[in-house]
C-alpha cells in the first residue's frame, strides 16, 4: 500500500480509502454483516488505514456496523472519517447530540476525520448561523474530532466561498475523469490544494458507471500497451494528481477490495505516460459525443430568477445518454435537486437563452429533462 501525508496533519493515509456506503446487502437489504466485516478487515489488514462512512450510510446502519467491524483492535488500526447529516441540524446543541450518538454508534471516542456532509452554498449559510464553526473548535478542542472538512456538492463558486469561510484541513469532493468540470471541478481542487487542503475523492468510478465497458472504450484501451481494466484505468488517473491524498472506493464484493489493493500498489503521482493520458482523452472524447444537450457548463445561464440549477439539470439528462443508465442517472439528478432547482421550476421566461453563448434552447431542453426524470 502507498501512502501520503494530508497537509497540516501528522497522519500518512492510504492513497485507497474504504467507502462504506455500498456494502454487500442481504437479501432484506440489511448489511451482511460477515461479508463486510470480512471485507472491511482483510483491507485494513493489507494497509488501508481511511474508513468513510456517514450519519446516513445504509439507512442509518453503516456507523454501528464499523463500530462492530472496528472491534478487536481494528479501531486503533485506521483513521475513521464520518460526517453530519446537517439538513437535520436545527440548532447549534443538535451538533453536539449528533457527533455524541455518531461516538456511540461507533464505539469509539474520537472520529478522526470529521466532515459537514454534502455542503452547498445555502446549507453552509444554516450552518454559518448555527456556529458551526464554534462546534468545530470546540469538539476539535476537547477531543471528540482530530480533524475538521467537509463534503461537497454545488458549483465550483460556493465552493471556494466555503473553503475561504473556515480553517478547515480537508475536503471531499466528486471528480473523476469525466467530471473535471462538475461542481468543485479541477478548479475547485486545484484552488483547495492552494490554499492547503487534504483532498479526499469520491465517486472515482462514477457510481461505476466507469466500469461499464463498451465495444468502443474496449477497443480505445486496447490502443494501449498497459493491461488495465476499467477500473484501475479510473483509479490510476486521480492517483496521478499529487494533491489527491486519498481516492474512496464504495466496495461491495471481496474481489472488488482485492482489485482495488493491487491497483493500489501501482497508484504513484505523476506516474501516468502521455500515451497512458492519450487513452483517456479519447474515452472522454467518445462519451461526450453521446451527450444531447451542448452545454459547457460556462454558466451564463445562472443564476436562474427562480432558482432551476440549469447546467446541473443538463448534465444529469446528459448523463443517461453518456452512460446508457437513465436510473442511475435519475438517481443522481433527484439527490442534486432534493432541496430544489429542478428543471420543473421554469418559469419559461427566456431570460437564460439570451445569454447562452451556445445558443441553446433551454426551455425546450428543460422539458426534456422533466419528461426523463419526472421532475
Amino acid at each position: 500500500m502507498l501512502y501520503r501525508k494530508m497537509n497540516n496533519t501528522d497522519r500518512k493515509l492510504s492513497i485507497l480509502g474504504f467507502g462504506c456506503m455500498r456494502l454487500p446487502k442481504t437479501a432484506d437489504s440489511a448489511i451482511d454483516e460477515v461479508k463486510a466485516t470480512a471485507m472491511v478487515r482483510y483491507a485494513i489488514d493489507r494497509g488501508i488505514n481511511y474508513i468513510d462512512t456517514a450519519y446516513v450510510y445504509h439507512n442509518g446502519e453503516s456507523e454501528p456496523f464499523l463500530g462492530r467491524a472496528l472491534a478487536d483492535g481494528y479501531r486503533q488500526k485506521v483513521n475513521l472519517a464520518t460526517k453530519m447529516p446537517v439538513w437535520d441540524v436545527q440548532s447549534r446543541q443538535d451538533m453536539d447530540c449528533i457527533l455524541d450518538e455518531q461516538l456511540r454508534r461507533l464505539n469509539t471516542d474520537h472520529i478522526d476525520f470529521y466532515l459537514l456532509h454534502g455542503l452547498s452554498h445555502s446549507s453552509w449559510d444554516d450552518m454559518l448561523n448555527l456556529n458551526a464553526g464554534e462546534f468545530l473548535d470546540t469538539a476539535i478542542a476537547d477531543g471528540r474530532i482530530r480533524y475538521a472538512g467537509f463534503s461537497f456538492h454545488d458549483n465550483v463558486q460556493a465552493f471556494k466561498e466555503i473553503v475561504n469561510a473556515y480553517p478547515w484541513t480537508f475536503a471531499q469532493i466528486q471528480y473523476n475523469y469525466m467530471d473535471e468540470d462538475y461542481q468543485a471541478g479541477t478548479a475547485g481542487l486545484d484552488y483547495a490544494a492552494e490554499k492547503g487542503l487534504g483532498i479526499v475523492i469520491m465517486e472515482p468510478l462514477r457510481g461505476g458507471l466507469l466500469v461499464k465497458e463498451t465495444p468502443e472504450t474496449k477497443k480505445i484501451r486496447a490502443l494501449s500497451e498497459q493491461s488495465r481494466t476499467a477500473a484501475e484505468w479510473g483509479l490510476r488517473w486521480l492517483w496521478n494528481r499529487p494533491e489527491i491524498t486519498v481516492v474512496l472506493s464504495g466496495m461491495s464484493t471481496m474481489q472488488q477490495v482485492k482489485d482495488n489493493l493491487s491497483y493500489a500498489n501501482n497508484g504513484k503521482p505523476s506516474s501516468l505516460t502521455e500515451d497512458d493520458l492519450a487513452v483517456y482523452e479519447k474515452i472522454k472524447t467518445f462519451y461526450r459525443s453521446r451527450s444531447k444537450i451542448p452545454c459547457t457548463n460556462c454558466r451564463y445561464c445562472q443564476p436562474c430568477m427562480v432558482g432551476v440549477e440549469i447546467p446541473e439539470c443538463f448534465s444529469a439528462y446528459n448523463d443517461a445518454f453518456i452512460y446508457k443508465d437513465s436510473a442511475a442517472a435519475k438517481f443522481c439528478y433527484d439527490a442534486f435537486t432534493v432541496s430544489g432547482g429542478d428543471a420543473s421550476q421554469c418559469q419559461d421566461c427566456g431570460v437564460c437563452e439570451s445569454l447562452c453563448p451556445q445558443h441553446i434552447l433551454i426551455r425546450e431542453r428543460l422539458k426534456e429533462v422533466v419528461s426523463l426524470f419526472g421532475h
